[in-house]
Parts: structure tokens; sequence; C-alpha cells
């Protein structure tokens, strides 16, 4: 079934609840290994199919579990499989020779980079026994010799890792995470991003909000990334090739972020456990376009036109109420379909086109007209027990006070327009001011205010001790002795 808009189609996948469903399944890429006393090695359970005959290229034995899926370029022109302390690369889709090897001590992960060719790989190694865990870069074929690396980089508390290359194939993002955070500060773990680079450039990306990291981002434009991060409400930034921070969302309702495939539109969105809250944000002006609200999304993607979006409910995350809609940017709602209750909604694919084929327009802020209208998130409001709910309502604290973003901030305006040297001699004179001031109120006696008024005659009753009692006692501010009495 096919729905078209405009020139786009999108693929919509929906088979009838698993009691009517009759089609029968397909061929599964990896199957569990099987030993048996007649055949101790098992047969091979990795299966390489082509699609176009359904024949089977190419079978191999993986007995790991994880990291089995095995790696193309986009131009298909080169395989990576991942083989115990190996990566072993075909060409041309020959699997019958290997045509070269990368041999690194218990390697688990590896990321071969997009674009043209050379392709360039990052893989990583878990430490072990006290040394630090690595990721290295590697241009294709050159992996002899200890200096055959691009870049280098190594850290520790990491169980696990995740590696994302930008399109241009110049940069890759590490998100490295512990299973157990031993600090006790979060149950999940802890996670770190770190920043490497094929010219040999590496560093940690700096967040300034504790918690975990849930999503990170690169602009189409490989210049720099959003990372969303920290305990709700989770915080938004742009950080640039130098891992320095260029924008800052302030907090929210988020966990994931999109660019749009032109990389001029950002949307920020909150799905899962979450509301579906959505904020899009103009990246060239960090300007709000709209803040649309999706409820039950379990998927969302951009259109490659850059204009619309797609946000569906499909099985089997969840299991009722499945249906998508067709949102422009600026929040209206253009289309909307509801799968039957006895049938269940699994994909929506936007029709894919070469990169390239629609370009960048310029972004607009009044909403696109639509009879189905917008989905504006209407601002939540704290409950209210019954028996105050008809009497005047007093300031109460919110549980999360939520950050602003920083065009948002109080003076964000008049700092924006100064350059970074004049901020640097502002806050260098600020603090020579307070520093100043400091010393002066240091060096000041304290004022003899709301004190006994000075008399010249100096009266004496003969004791010198009463005398004494009789001097401390004027030295006192009335409301320190009532307060001491």
């Amino acid at each position: 079934m096919f729905f078209g808009l405009s020139t786009h189609l999108i693929h919509i996948l929906q088979r009838q609840t698993r009691q009517e469903a009759k089609v029968p399944p397909l061929p599964s890429l990896l199957e569990r290994l099987s030993e048996t006393q007649d055949n101790p090695q098992g047969e091979a359970n990795l299966q390489l199919l082509d699609l176009q005959t359904g024949a089977c290229i190419k079978a191999f034995y993986q007995k790991k579990v994880t990291g089995w899926c095995p790696s193309w370029a986009d131009d298909e022109s080169i395989t990576v499989r991942n083989v115990n302390n190996e990566l072993h690369f075909f060409e041309n889709n020959n699997f019958e020779t290997i045509a070269n090897k990368l041999h690194l001590q218990k390697v688990s992960e590896f990321a071969l980079s997009p674009g043209s060719q050379p392709s360039k790989i990052a893989v990583y190694v878990p430490g072990s026994k006290g040394a630090p865990s690595f990721v290295r870069l590697y241009q294709y074929p050159n992996f002899g010799g200890p200096t055959s690396a691009l870049a280098n980089k190594s850290f520790f508390k990491a169980d696990k890792v995740s590696m994302l290359w930008n399109k241009k194939a110049t940069a890759v993002l590490v998100t490295a995470s512990t299973e157990v955070d031993k600090t006790g500060a979060s149950y999940y773990g802890e996670q770190t991003l770190h920043y490497v680079a094929t010219n040999g450039e590496s560093a940690v990306v700096q967040l300034p909000k504790n918690g975990p990291i849930y999503d990170v981002s690169w602009n189409p434009n490989s210049s720099e990334f959003c990372v969303v991060y920290g305990f709700m409400p989770a915080k938004a930034t742009v950080f640039n090739h130098k891992c320095e921070s260029v924008f800052d969302f302030g907090t929210g309702p988020r966990n994931v972020a999109f660019y749009s495939p032109q990389g001029h539109i950002l949307v920020l969105a909150g799905f899962g456990n979450l509301r579906g809250q959505m904020e899009v944000w103009d990246v060239k002006k960090y300007k709000q376009v709209s803040k649309p609200q999706a409820e039950d999304t379990t998927h969302f993607s951009w259109c490659p036109d850059g204009e619309h979006i797609v946000t569906s409910t499909c099985s089997p995350r969840l299991r009722v109420s499945n249906g998508f809609k067709i949102w422009h940017y600026t929040g209206t709602v253009l289309y909307k379909h509801e799968t039957p209750s006895n049938k269940e909604l699994w994909e929506v694919l936007w029709q894919p086109f070469p990169s390239g084929t629609f370009p960048e327009k310029e972004v607009k802020y009044q909403a696109s007209p639509s009879e189905l209208g917008s989905t504006e998130a209407k601002p939540a409001q704290a409950y209210r027990p019954p028996a105050l709910r008809n009497k005047p309502q007093t300031a109460s604290s919110k549980l999360h006070e939520e950050e602003p973003p920083q065009n948002m901030k109080p003076g964000a305006a008049g700092e924006k327009q100064m350059s970074k040297a004049a901020l640097k001699n502002q806050k260098r004179r600020e603090a020579k001011k307070a520093a100043k001031q400091e010393n002066k109120s240091d060096d000041t006696p304290p004022p003899a205010a709301d004190s006994a008024p000075a008399s010249h005659v100096t009266s004496s009753c003969g004791d010198p001790e009463t005398d004494k009692k009789i001097k401390n006692l004027k030295k006192v501010k009335w409301w320190e002795y009532v307060l001491s009495a």
C-alpha cells in the first residue's frame, strides 16, 4: 500500500494480527548455532542472501550473538565482518576471498564510515587488567604498522560504546557507558562522550549537566553536533568541531534530536516514556519555529525535502492506537491515518531520494494551512485537590525549574552582540572591580551606627571592673543585647 504526498511516497507496511496472519515467516539471517554429537561444529548459522533471487550467497559460523552483523560501504564495494580478534574485509561482494584483515586483540566493535571511497573504519577495544579502553581510526586498506592509525583515543569507564561518524567521514563521536555507576549518582550507570577526528585530534566533550546521554546527532554539514543529556528535564546543547558550546537550548522534556536532511532545522523531542513534545528550531538563527505535540510516538523521520515529517505509532512497541501523521515543520498536521483495530501498523518509511535532490529552502515561521490544524502543546498545570479548586491560587514552586534557552536568558541580547574579546575584557573588569571593593571593605573599620552618641566627658564610677563592663556594653547594639538576653 502506498500513500502519495506531492512527489514523495510513504510505504506503509501493515499486517493483520498474528491469529489472522497466514503468511509464512521470512528466513532469519542469524540463527542460534546448534552443536550435536554427530555434528560437533554445527551448521553455518549466518547466511547472506540475494534479495532478488533469495539464494544463499555465503554462509558463516557465528558464535557470538553481539556484533554479528556485517557492514557494507555506501557503494557496497567493501564488506566488514568481525571474527574473534580480527576484522575481515571483502571486496565487491566476493565472500570467497578475504581481501584484507585488521588484527586487534579483543576487538569488539567497529563502525564503517559513510560516503565515497576511501573508506575509514573506527574500531573499539575494551580495556582489561587496568589498561584503558581505546578507539582507533584507520583508512582502508592501510592497516600495517603501529603508525598506520589516523587517530587514537584511550579512556576508562567503558563497558560498551556506540560510534557515530559524521557525513563527511572526518570525525566520529564515541559514547562510552558503564553498567554500574560506582559513585552511586545514577542507577543506569555512567556515560561519557568523546570526539575523535581523522586528523589526529581528540577530546572529551564537557557536558555541564550530570546525568545520562540520551541522544547524539551530527548536523549533515559535519561541522557541529547536538547532544541531549542530563537528568530530567534534560539539557540540549550544540557543539562545534572544537567541542565548544555553540548554543544552549536550556532544559525540557526531551530525549532525542533530529536534524533535517539539509541541516537547517533541528527537532528536539521527548518520545518513549515522555509525552511527545517537539521543539522545532531554526539552526541558523537559533529561533524556535513551533512546538507541536505527538503523543505515543514510536517512530519519527524527516522527509527528504526537509519540510515534512512523519510520526507514527507502530507495533510491536505499541499494539493499540496504531497510525501515523504527516506534519509540516511549522506544527500543522497535513494528513492523519488511523489503522483499524483488527490490524497492526509495523513500519512507515519515506521514499528515498539521492542526496542533494531537494535544495535548502528558507525557514518559515507562519503555520502552514491545514484542515486538521495544529497540536500545540498546552502548558501543564499543577494538580489541585478538590477542596482547593474553588479557592484563589497561591504561589507554588515547581518540582523542576526549567532553564530557558540561551537567547531567552536575561541580558542575552546584549551579550550576543559583543565579541569574544569584549566579553573577556568585560569579565576581567568586573572581577577587578569586585576585588577592589572587597579589599576596601576589609580596610574600612566597621561603622558605629545605632550606638550610643559619643560624649566628650568620660564618666567613671571609681571601680575599674565596673567601668570595663559599661564600656563593653556601649559597644553592643541594643538588638544584639535583647537577643542575647
